[in-house]
């Protein structure tokens, strides 16, 4: 039986969290998402840990190469053996061409890089519309919004709007993705292994897009 190896690819807000934990519903998958793992590589002092921790206590962004070397050793984990979900990585063509190298070293291949599609105004609507509450209740103002508005729900103090959230914040994580993530589509369609979602969908349907692209994946490669 083949592995099913994923990578999902999206510019922020596409919901590529939400779908995440929805395919670790249907599917038994390691998700391997590179904020959670380097932390976790920090908390347990592994040597690959302890490289990168030196590189954030001096206030400098982490390798490649170091990042890599934590996702082949996932890649090798008991828990991978069956397939994964990479979530946040690769984010340019560098560090796609070094996965591909790590993935050759396990053995591995790709099954399909499942990209989200939503269009810049609508994840600037989706994120500018967030509030939170000091507790960290998320609302919006308009898909979720509190029962007063700008008030918590549940304790009465006032909603805020973090600094990640505003417009032109958002319009500069845009630019930077459609700069230096966005190449990233034709790297992997020229490969055949795009899988194009429209994100704008509810996040059911969305779902249930997927559930459909990965049911034929699976037909395909006699899963």
């Amino acid at each position: 039986m083949a592995d099913l190896n994923l990578i999902l690819l999206g510019p922020p807000g596409a919901g590529k969290g939400t779908q995440a934990e929805r395919i670790r519903e249907d599917e038994d998958l390691a998700y391997i998402a590179t904020g959670d793992m380097l932390r976790q590589a920090v908390a347990e002092g592994t040597p690959l840990g302890v490289q990168a921790k030196s590189f954030m206590d001096a206030g400098d962004l982490v390798p490649d190469e170091v990042i890599i070397g934590m996702i082949g050793d996932r890649l090798g984990s008991a828990d991978a053996r069956d397939g994964f979900l990479l979530d946040g990585f690769p984010r340019t063509i560098g560090q796609a061409e070094a996965l591909d190298v790590a993935l050759r070293q396990h053995e591995r291949d790709l099954t399909a890089v499942v990209l989200f599609e939503v269009p810049d105004e609508e994840i600037v609507r989706r994120i500018s519309g967030r509030r939170v509450s000091a507790a960290g209740r998320v609302y919006h103002v308009e898909f979720d919004p509190p029962k007063t508005e700008g008030i918590d729900d549940i304790d009465g103090t006032p909603l805020i709007q973090r600094d990640d959230d505003r417009p032109d914040t958002v319009l500069k994580r845009l630019a930077v993705y459609h700069d230096q993530t966005s190449p990233l589509i034709g790297y992997y369609e020229e490969r055949g292994l795009l899988q194009r979602i429209d994100g704008t969908l509810s996040p059911a349907e969305v779902r249930d897009h997927v559930r459909g692209t990965l049911a034929t994946l699976k037909r395909e490669a006699d899963f």
